[in-house]
């Protein structure tokens, strides 16, 4: 008779609701490997996390995930979704599972994102300067000077400390083979980081025990980060710098965050008709009376800042307020014209920005890039169509792309044609096998793809978020994590 063999101490560790789990041939950010755990072999903090999940049951976390749910919407944490017929707010699908990275990967993800927004600044102030890099064929002139993004109104202006990209969200993906990948540079109005700092809180009310007695390191000093760095660059005042956040107003998608930041920072929240130039200065209007202004965080967009120089139709922005700035009496961050920089066509040239400016290599590499404006880009895109994830330089939020290998015939022939009537806009990748995090759905705990976004924080010198906002494709199969396509997110723990 055969004997039954004893259960192993990886069928332990992945017992309770990770009984059955399989992250299949993708990196697990969980269990920390591509292959089957070897506890011997996990980090001692993670294999914390997985014994105490092991002594849960599915119900017990659904139970949790729906308080969590509930308290979201309670706090009013949302974000608006245009695309559909009336541009509705929901919540943030939020998974009760967290993303973990020990201190040597988030190591290894800091390091290169203070690398990489280093190059960004420097790459900034040249082309608005002596624009040495198109002079020396780096990047191609007309990819910078011919960029929508590109604002001849900043060509000679010097900001403070250099800084042009003061808050940087990095989006970054791992592959199976534990490399951290740069998808894309957001330099001009990040978003995203209000649902990293709640999605901390909301684990410590609904989660608790799992996070007990473990070394995480915590996120709580944002705002006042943010807050220094604007001072550090705010424009000479007689005492404490007035600084203030500047948002488009209640119907913006991301007012929510507005609100949060402002809180946090423990800054006046304004609109563009609070604000007015008057004698060279910018003022806010109060009840009593107006009151000087020398730093603006400002999340909207350059075209709509001032009407003088920008669109004229634009009632969200302040009159005059480019001249102010010019003649430093008012500090902007981020500064305007910083959508030159992560403009998805300009990534393409990162690693060679790095080497330009810094003479390093990149921590972070690219994913491999074919740049459809190049005729060789193009065509390997065209004959390799079926096998790519190709996007629109201009577009965010996940719209616009095409995965090709999860495309059907009718969908990559149309996409072919706008390919051949606009190759410029568009840039194309390999499809990356994101790694995966365990996920509560509808069938219990099942892997799903992650993204990380960093935020690094730069006034004279860079700080970076320990953590990020790991988005996670809800899914089946799915590798898109926006939340405007249905993704969601995770809270993100750096073991210390």
């Amino acid at each position: 008779m055969q004997q039954r063999q004893a259960p192993s101490a990886a069928d332990h560790i992945l017992g309770g609701p990770l009984a059955g789990y399989d992250p299949g041939q993708f990196f697990c950010e969980l269990l920390g490997t591509t292959a089957a755990p070897d506890p011997a072999t996990i980090d001692p903090s993670r294999r914390v996390i997985l014994q105490r999940l092991a002594e849960m049951d599915v119900e017990e976390l659904r139970r949790r995930a729906a308080v969590a749910e509930t308290e979201l919407f309670n706090l009013g944490i949302t974000f608006t979704v245009y695309s559909e017929r009336d541009a509705i707010d929901r919540i943030l699908p939020f998974d009760i599972l967290p993303r973990v990275l020990t201190a040597a990967e988030w190591d290894r993800v800091e390091r290169g994102v203070i690398q990489r927004v280093a190059a960004l600044n420097l790459f900034l102030h040249d082309v608005y300067h002596d624009q040495k890099i198109l002079r020396d064929g780096v990047v191609p002139t007309d990819l910078v000077l011919g960029n929508a993004n590109f604002r001849p109104e900043m060509v000679g202006l010097d900001v403070p400390h250099g800084t042009y990209v003061h808050v940087c969200g990095t989006d970054i993906v791992r592959d199976e083979h534990d490399r951290f990948l740069v998808l894309e540079d957001n330099a001009r109005t990040p978003s995203g980081v209000s649902y990293v700092i709640e999605n901390r809180h909301m684990m410590a009310r609904v989660f608790p025990d799992l996070m007990a007695g473990l070394a995480v390191r915590p996120i709580g000093e944002y705002g006042m980060r943010l807050l220094g760095a604007m001072a550090e660059i705010a424009a000479p005042s007689a005492g404490e710098p007035q600084i203030v956040l500047l948002s488009p107003g209640i119907y913006n998608s991301a007012y929510f965050e507005h609100v949060f930041l402002a809180r946090e920072m423990g800054v006046p929240l304004v609109e563009g008709r609070d604000l007015v130039v008057e004698d060279g200065s910018v003022w806010m209007r109060t009840v009593a009376g107006l009151a000087p202004v020398h730093a603006i965080y400002r999340r909207l967009n350059d075209e709509f800042l001032d009407p003088a120089v920008f669109r004229p139709d634009s009632v969200l922005g302040v009159r005059g307020l480019m001249e102010v700035w010019r003649n430093g009496r008012v500090a902007i961050a981020n500064a305007v014209g910083t959508g030159v920089a992560d403009d998805k066509a300009v990534y393409a040239y990162m690693p060679r920005i790095i080497r330009y400016y810094l003479d390093q290599e990149p921590i972070l590499a690219n994913v491999e890039t074919h740049i459809c404006r190049e005729a060789d880009g193009l065509r390997y895109t065209l004959d390799h169509l079926d096998t790519l994830v190709v996007k629109p330089v201009g577009e965010s939020g996940g719209y616009g792309l095409i995965i090709g290998p999860h495309a059907t015939r009718v969908e990559l022939a149309a996409f072919r044609e706008k390919l051949l009537a606009d190759p410029a806009n568009y840039i194309s990748q390999p499809m990356v096998r994101l790694s995966v995090a365990p996920t509560l759905s509808g069938d219990g705990i099942a892997a799903r793809h992650v993204d990380l976004r960093p935020f690094a924080i730069t006034g004279r010198d860079t700080w970076v978020l320990p953590g990020g906002l790991t988005r996670v494709a809800l899914r089946p199969g799915s590798l898109v994590v926006n939340s405007s396509q249905g993704g969601g997110s995770k809270d993100t723990w750096v073991l210390a």
